[in-house]
């Protein structure tokens, strides 16, 4: 733990808390103080970040979220508000796994459903920043974070 915590007293949810990028922040959350809540859709790397944070003297528990689903993300951070008290960050690293993205091939040869599997990101980014901000909103405060990135990597023509 950070002598100086910034986020002491703040509650941080993660989704895709159990991917490189998703486990990376949460464990920083954790270090600088806040108690992070990780969602995410794989039971293991959720408990193994989870356990790192708790061992480095961090509050955080997990829970398996299907962030494409507006009910349970809802549910979910009702039980989250009224166990924590409120949300002051939401971070979103949810996504498709790279595989299903199809990098690397000219956008003349992606078939359509390869280029549509992004589209799980933004919805995802919708619904899970519209059911943080309507639990911030009372409150009067709140962080959102949302992560982008290419998914034509490797750079190369036609992407």
């Amino acid at each position: 733990m950070n002598d100086s915590p910034i986020l002491q007293g703040k509650h941080a949810v993660v989704f895709g808390a159990g991917g490189s990028i998703g486990a990376a922040v949460a464990r920083k959350f954790g270090a600088e103080g806040a108690e992070v809540f990780l969602a995410g859709r794989t039971e293991i790397t959720l408990d193994a970040v989870t356990r790192k944070i708790k061992e480095s003297g961090g509050r955080a528990s997990c829970a398996v979220i299907d962030a494409l689903d507006d009910s349970a993300v809802d549910e979910y951070l009702d039980r989250l508000v009224k166990q924590a008290g409120g949300i002051d960050i939401e971070f979103n690293a949810t996504g498709p796994r790279i595989i299903e993205y199809g990098n690397g091939k000219p956008a003349v040869d992606l078939p359509v459903a390869e280029f549509m599997v992004a589209q799980t990101v933004l919805t995802s980014q919708f619904i899970t920043a519209r059911c943080a901000a309507q639990r911030m909103f009372p409150q009067g405060s709140g962080v959102i974070i949302f992560l982008t990135g290419s998914p034509a990597r490797p750079y190369v023509p036609g992407t």
